[in-house]
């Protein structure tokens, strides 16, 4: 069977692009068309394995932490995600998220530190998997700062948990800055590596930051 082509039109694809990209893949070796394919094959496989994200997010203030979840609620109404929260029913940002009819998956009462906090959350986790209902979850964690009031190395802890078995989708675990001021270093450097980014949020501005292990040469560089 002979396989049939197709022609490909990229916009915003210039004259100055075309003739960089003709360059390199004749240093290479290989055709354009070789490269582009390569691409695209490498794009299509990776939509197709199943996102886990776990990310984390520090925020200043519940003003800032108001107008992401406003945000983010804006470019997720198309009713194709689970979209549920986790907190403490006097938490600003739990109110709002009722208010924008995000799927509450807090047990209640709220006590988590009558349960267990490892029970206590397993069980939020639980109620997730089965209201979703397969779908992608967008999940905002406001439990484990909460936790980390009471204990942050337990936090940690169940942050190393989930981190080795996550929910299909996108999880965000959120902290107010202020309560990490008097953490120690090395359980910061913990709290950073059981996710996949790490972001500040304060005044309508999110910043991702960079953390990688570095040699000591690094700091001699441009």
């Amino acid at each position: 069977m002979i396989a049939m082509t197709k022609d490909l039109s990229i916009r915003g694809f210039d004259e100055k692009t075309h003739a960089k990209l003709n360059r390199v893949a004749s240093q290479k070796g290989v055709s354009v068309n070789a490269i582009v394919k390569d691409l695209v094959d490498k794009w299509l496989e990776k939509q197709d394995q199943v996102r886990k994200k776990h990310d984390l997010i520090l925020y200043s203030d519940d003003e800032s932490m108001s107008w992401l979840l406003k945000s983010i609620d804006r470019f997720l109404n198309d009713g194709s995600w689970f979209r549920t929260f986790c907190g403490p029913p006097s938490y600003k940002s739990v109110k709002l998220l009722k208010k924008l009819d995000w799927f509450d998956s807090t047990i209640h009462p709220y006590s988590p530190e009558s349960k267990n906090f490892g029970r206590y959350t397993a069980q939020i986790v639980d109620r997730i998997v089965k209201e979703s209902h397969n779908k992608p979850v967008c999940w905002f964690d406001f439990v484990i700062e909460n936790i980390s009031n009471s204990s942050l190395k337990e936090a940690i802890h169940l942050e190393s948990q989930y981190d080795e078995n996550r929910l299909p989708g996108m999880t965000f675990c959120n902290y107010r800055l202020d309560t990490l001021l008097n953490a120690g270093i090395n359980d910061l450097m913990d709290l950073f590596s059981h996710h996949d980014q790490v972001f500040i949020l304060k005044d309508r501005e999110l910043v991702k930051m960079h953390i990688t292990k570095e040699g000591v040469q690094k700091l001699l560089l441009d």
